[in-house]
């Protein structure tokens, strides 16, 4: 099963019939973020309806959608008005920003539906013989512009290929504890198969329930236990993609020294060197236990140095996710439906997640427990870890209600080295927040920069932010993209990459060449040009 289009909402987050994440917290909540960000009262600002929106004409003739059609199983091609608008951008705050202003310029000429790798294959080779950009598209959570529906220079059209109902797992083998799926399959969908086999691949994005494998791989996702399950290019065996040269297939096997092993090329390609049909992926026993708490520190700084130390002492955490004051502040409130804590609060709250057999867990939580006491952290019981772990796909749909009311919040993230974590987080959140006073929403408002770690390694961690703050209607866009400079600015001019997991897209674009470097950014290129010479495969995305 997958999920059809028409039950999700076009220009915002998750279902349509959408869950009341607030409930009776909902009029405090308002009341406080209204006092926060300085504006009262919050204006309404809501999106348009599709109806009222024109989108522009399809560019290919019923000619070429009758070729497009015959290499598809019957009623797979579609360029009806709903399919066009969900599937012409992602979910970053600048397409939803698109998206309910109803500026739908770049919406794909049609939409296809293949269910299977040769479908896939044969629809490549046609849209190379006849100029038209493919758009691969999962779940189209996307926070970087991953399938702006664009075509590139020298294409007659622009059609996004819906991988969603290629969403079969094809073989479990147990044995050796992998699994090859096809790469349209949901979170939900592939974790209920593999844990009726005792089994799990344990990638849990924020976006579970509405991304896909092939999303995840695209752009190297990064899951919530990334610390036990690892990111998507530790758990990638394989891959078998439809590129305009043939079904290019990956290496396969536990290690090789058989040169260098183009699957971690694939891992992160966006999708701009083949659309991946299936992949070969690693396992995990299911968790026999679990155990998630909290803990508090008296600041940022003691925090990272007990996260360090766990992750450098090997103790086997499935998670630590560190919020630095200001994200500890705002949850609490939420949480308690706007009682607002002193501003002067410098507690920042740790959550803990542990996975596996009864006894690992028993001893992590032992050691885990020794190491943040020793960095005068204290414990807060298993409430903390319930309430996160309860409520960890919910948070997103907080921004479609912030949006009608004239609020803006969106997420960047960076990783850098532990020397470097304390400087860049205070140098990217003084960025932000510059920035954010520099081009207010309204006179008076004010913004909020908040941040956590939450993927953490010997060496180095994530800084995962967040800001919200009040849209100025007039000029939303530029606002955005002024605040968006700042910080990328910020982050690769002080030692972080401008992505750990949420990938290029087009809007980390202007970034990625410096970061990179020449030799590193002509290979990538040439491998484009070998696989992919007439550039049809997401044009705009990753490669300039």
């Amino acid at each position: 099963m997958t999920i059809e289009r028409r039950k999700l909402r076009w220009n915002g987050w998750g279902l349509v019939d959408a869950p009341d994440v607030l409930g009776d917290r909902a009029e405090g909540v308002w009341t406080w973020m209204s006092r926060a960000l300085g504006v009262s009262p919050l204006p309404s600002t809501p999106a348009k309806e599709l109806s009222d929106i024109t989108l522009p004409p399809v560019l290919l003739d019923s000619h070429t959608l009758r070729k497009i059609e015959s290499v598809l199983r019957a009623g797979r091609v579609t360029t009806d008005d709903y399919e066009r608008a969900f599937h012409a951008r992602g979910k970053s705050y600048l397409d939803l920003l698109h998206l309910r202003a109803g500026r739908l310029d770049t919406a794909p000429d049609a939409v296809v539906y293949p269910t299977s790798a040769e479908e896939v294959l044969a629809l490549v080779r046609l849209a190379e013989a006849e100029r038209i950009a493919l758009i691969p598209f999962g779940g189209g959570s996307t926070v970087v512009g991953g399938v702006t529906a664009e075509p590139g220079k020298g294409h007659v059209a622009a059609v996004t290929v819906d991988t969603t109902l290629m969403n079969q797992v094809l073989e479990i083998d147990k044995e050796s504890l992998i699994a090859c799926v096809q790469s349209g399959i949901y979170g939900p969908q592939l974790e209920e198969a593999l844990q009726a086999e005792g089994v799990t691949l344990g990638h849990y994005p924020q976006s579970f329930e509405f991304s896909t494998l092939g999303g995840w791989i695209a752009p190297r996702s990064a899951g919530q236990q990334s610390n036990k399950y690892g990111k998507a290019e530790h758990w990638v065996v394989a891959t078998n993609l439809a590129t305009p040269q043939g079904m290019w297939s990956t290496e396969n096997f536990p290690g090789s020294a058989a040169g260098p092993q183009l699957t971690d090329l694939v891992v992160g390609s966006e999708g701009v060197l083949g659309i991946i049909a299936d992949a070969v992926i690693r396992l995990h026993p299911a968790p026999e236990a679990k155990d998630y708490r909290g803990y508090v520190f008296m600041d940022f700084a003691a925090g990272v140095a007990a996260t360090r130390d766990m992750m450098q002492a090997a103790v086997p955490t499935a998670m630590i996710r560190l919020s630095d004051a200001a994200e500890t502040r705002s949850f609490r409130a939420l949480y308690a439906g706007g009682a607002e804590p002193d501003a002067a609060d410098q507690f920042c709250l740790m959550v803990v997640g542990l996975e596996g057999d009864r006894a690992t867990v028993d001893t992590a939580l032992e050691r885990s427990r020794a190491v943040i006491e020793r960095h005068g952290g204290m414990e807060l019981g298993e409430g903390p870890g319930e309430t996160w772990y309860r409520s960890r796909f919910a948070t997103p749909y907080l921004r479609d209600p912030m949006m009608d009311r004239g609020l803006a919040v969106e997420t960047l993230e960076t990783a850098t080295r532990w020397s470097n974590i304390i400087n860049l987080h205070e140098v990217t959140s003084r960025a932000i927040a510059d920035a954010m006073e520099a081009n207010p929403g309204a006179p008076g408002a004010r913004g909020i920069v908040m941040a956590h770690i939450s993927h953490s390694y010997t060496d180095g961690a994530s800084l995962y932010f967040m800001c919200t703050f009040v849209r100025d209607t007039a000029r939303e866009v530029e606002q955005w993209l002024a605040i968006k400079r700042a910080a990328s600015d910020a982050i690769v001019a002080n030692g972080g990459t401008i992505s750990h997991h949420h990938g290029v897209g087009t809007d980390h674009m202007p970034w990625i060449g410096s970061e990179k470097g020449p030799i590193s950014t002509a290979i990538l290129k040439a491998v484009k040009d070998q696989v992919d010479p007439t550039g049809i495969l997401n044009p705009g995305k990753l490669i300039a």
